[in-house]
């Protein structure tokens, strides 16, 4: 897999979360030219530069994949993003689902339009087993995610710019 990620700029958005973190910490095995974390949690920025700094190619933003605008500025020269931000906990999405397609929908959309403004090579959006047959609004909204990424085939005009999901669970 070297031959992926070697010399390559890479944002990951919510790299702080869960599966962010580890996909960082894999991604700087594999020697890329920079790993841009993008995430909207203060404090664990914060802490993770700290932790972290010995990774001279390792470079920390504050965002929100919401904000359209600090997405172009953040993805500006990346040739992949892995799409990790996300509302994921059911019970909170179900409290407040505005809040949940805001950043699973909107904040999708905003990567979709963000990777073909900047030329981005390759987008990976990060799902759940929860978008199968989805039951609650986390689900619903991460189906319709990966819905809007799987459209980009039909929808990417003459852009060279591929999108892919995967699921966790």
């Amino acid at each position: 897999m070297n031959h992926l990620f070697d010399n390559k700029t890479i944002l990951i958005t919510g790299g702080l979360g869960s599966i962010g973190e580890k996909i960082v910490d894999e991604l700087l095995k594999y020697n890329p030219s920079q790993v841009r974390v993008l995430d909207n949690r203060e404090t664990e920025l914060f802490y993770a530069r700290k932790k972290l700094q010995q990774h001279k190619n390792l470079r920390f933003f504050h965002g929100d994949v919401r904000e359209k605008e600090r997405l172009m500025k953040a993805a500006q020269g990346v040739d992949i993003i892995f799409h990790a931000a996300a509302l994921k906990h059911v019970f909170l999405s179900e409290y407040d689902p505005y809040e949940a397609i805001k950043t699973n929908v909107l904040g999708t959309h905003n990567i979709i339009e963000t990777a073909l403004a900047q030329n981005v090579d390759k987008v990976i959006l990060i799902s759940t087993d929860k978008a199968v047959n989805p039951c609650n609004v986390m689900g619903t909204t991460k189906l319709l995610a990966e819905r809007l990424i799987s459209s980009m085939y039909y929808h990417r005009g003459r852009s060279k710019t591929k999108f892919g999901a995967v699921r966790f669970g």
